[in-house]
């Protein structure tokens, strides 16, 4: 197995817990939590700050010393709509007590101002499509570079369809050097539908010195360190994935593959 993949620990309650040590890196962290009507889970941010993403289900919310209510909607993540979400700074505690069965994933990386919680979404998140014909997929944006309520996080969703390619034309962002590039960590949180199915993740530089390709499991996620990382959904499968991404600089800057770079140029809008 690819030392890359983090499969779940097992089907219920905490079944992922990635930290900077655990993946090797300094900056991206990610946590999921599966969790029965009735459950709860809780934490403390220490040194990160959090995206609390209701992946499907619904469940009420006590961060930073205050109720946030019931958060969440969407019963399937595959309904594609906006999810509900709650940013948590660093230095507080945070709760969820599950309402209904659900799933949470918890985006962390490096917080230091000391922010104020917040709700992020579903007002505000619009599905949008990106790429062209067997390229085409669609973006849930939940704390891109034009949200300034984070420290360091990039957190984004997006939805592939069967037989479509996403992350692609193959694209990196190891370095930094901004404006050209930014070096940004990233985990990969899939999910398939029907969950019986795979995906395929290659990781890879264009120097050869790493080159993994993954097949992907539902709940299973993958580390990004470096190189290009491009995901394909097989015919009759959707492919969903949470992205977290943190550096240094808070901002996604790429390169793409030279050898795949014409794409970009022949599906540019004339």
């Amino acid at each position: 197995m690819s030392h890359l993949l983090r499969r779940p620990f097992g089907t219920h309650g905490k079944v992922h817990e990635i930290t900077p040590q655990s993946a090797g890196w300094r900056y991206v962290g990610f946590s999921l939590y599966r969790l029965r009507e009735g459950e709860t889970a809780a934490e403390a941010t220490g040194g990160m700050e959090a995206i609390l993403v209701m992946v499907e289900g619904k469940a009420r919310f006590f961060a930073a010393g205050r109720d946030w209510g019931e958060l969440g909607e969407r019963m399937d993540v595959f309904e594609k709509t906006a999810p509900h979400c709650l940013y948590v700074p660093d230095g507080a505690h945070w709760e969820a007590r599950a309402t209904t069965d659900c799933t949470i994933g918890v985006c962390l990386a490096p917080g230091w101002a000391g922010r104020e919680a917040r709700r992020i979404g579903p007002d505000g998140i619009r599905l949008t499509p990106r790429g062209t014909g067997s390229n085409e997929r669609l973006i849930n944006n939940i704390a891109m570079e034009a949200e300034d309520y984070c420290d360091s996080l990039l957190v984004t969703e997006v939805f592939t369809p069967a037989g479509n390619w996403s992350s692609y034309p193959s694209h990196r962002h190891d370095e930094d050097d901004f404006p050209r590039i930014t070096y940004l960590e990233e985990t990969y949180y899939h999910r398939l539908n029907p969950a019986q199915g795979f995906g395929v993740q290659r990781v890879y530089t264009e120097d050869g010195t790493l080159d993994e390709t993954i097949a992907v499991k539902d709940h299973d996620v993958v580390l990004v360190p470096r190189g290009h990382h491009p995901c394909g959904a097989p015919h009759g499968y959707e492919l969903y994935y949470l992205n977290v991404m943190a550096g240094p600089r808070r901002a996604w800057r790429f390169e793409p593959d030279p050898a795949h770079a014409w794409i970009l140029e022949r599906d540019k809008p004339r």
